[in-house]
């Protein structure tokens, strides 16, 4: 095209996801004159805080949902009038390894939109101009970045490709002076996360070493935090947005979660990571990405829970004592 399209950049799973898609959204707002992010509920704050989104629609689309929302013609008929308003000129739709893009293409083809692109295992029919296959084992990142690339849009000069964010809110009345470390406990996923019951031990334990421990959650999580820090620690659940959330971690030694929005948050704003991620078909691909991290976790174990109190303090030590190679990953 002789002048910048304007770009929908899709991305319709939770924040952690749309985390990983910053640098290829990055790559895209270069090449365009307009760049529109179109993401679920749960990732809308994190499009808000991506360098390079002009504009963020959410759609809680049903392939997609953890706890998908019934089909209605009204609400997919509402999100193909908000895209044909737009005009857009190229689409690119991102989605994790496993997940189909069709359903996704196929409304934007409704809309109007000419050209679009993904990775795609399946026969597209009329539904991409760009069928690109995803190479094995790729990074979340590196795959998205894979698709812009081939779609036209590179690397900028000067863009080192990793996370980042923008707009995030300083944090230091709230955590006080002094390091700290930060503790997630909550998640989505269960197994990717302690028992309750695990993690007060945990922060106990990181407390009685001498760290000053801050423990974060969403506001449904205020329960969990409250036991979780105890008499031990700064209880902060429910008392930050992902943009102060943001500045907590960003003012952080390390982070020690299981969930995986909080973990590439914190590798959008350098802070290193201790992963609780079992090795599993696909877990590498959503590690942190170019920050120091190492994961805990054993396949043969029944659950995080196993994870020793040397483990984790070996962890911690590790990466905010001597310093890890930025994206190195070290399985205990």
């Amino acid at each position: 095209m002789s002048r910048p399209p304007r770009t929908l950049v899709v991305r319709l799973d939770g924040a952690g996801d749309v985390l990983l898609a910053g640098p290829a959204v990055r790559a895209v707002a270069a090449g365009s004159a307009a760049t529109t992010l179109l993401c679920g509920p749960r990732g809308a704050a994190a499009g808000r805080l991506l360098p390079g989104v002009d504009e963020v629609l959410v759609y809680d689309a049903p392939w997609v949902s953890i706890s998908p929302p019934a089909v209605r013609r009204s609400t997919v008929n509402e999100l193909v009038e908000r895209l044909a308003a737009r005009r857009f000129e190229r689409a690119l739709v991102f989605a994790s390894h496993g997940q189909s893009p069709l359903p996704a293409a196929l409304l934007l083809k409704m809309s109007g939109v000419p050209w679009v692109a993904a990775d795609c295992e399946h026969w597209p029919g009329s539904l991409l101009q760009l069928r690109h296959r995803r190479a094995e084992r790729r990074h979340e990142v590196e795959a998205a970045l894979d698709l812009a690339g081939a779609a036209g849009f590179p690397v900028p000069p000067g863009d080192d490709g990793a996370l980042a964010v923008t707009g995030h809110e300083a944090a230091g009345e709230l955590t006080g002076p002094g390091p700290y470390l930060v503790v997630h406990p909550g998640g989505r996923v269960a197994d990717r996360s302690w028992t309750p019951a695990r993690a007060e031990r945990a922060v106990a334990a990181l407390a009685d070493a001498g760290h000053r421990v801050v423990v974060t959650g969403g506001p449904d999580e205020r329960a969990l935090t409250r036991r979780v820090a105890g008499r031990r620690a700064l209880d902060l659940g429910g008392a930050t947005g992902l943009p102060r959330l943001a500045g907590v971690l960003a003012g952080a030694g390390a982070l020690v979660s299981g969930a995986t929005g909080p973990a590439h948050l914190a590798a959008a704003v350098r802070t290193p990571v201790v992963c609780l991620l079992p090795p599993c078909l696909g877990a590498d691909r959503l590690l942190p990405y170019r920050v120091p991290h190492l994961r805990l976790g054993d396949a043969a174990a029944e659950s995080l829970d196993a994870i020793g109190e040397a483990e984790l303090l070996g962890a911690v030590d590790a990466l905010i004592g001597q310093g890890a190679a930025p994206g190195r990953a070290l399985t205990s």
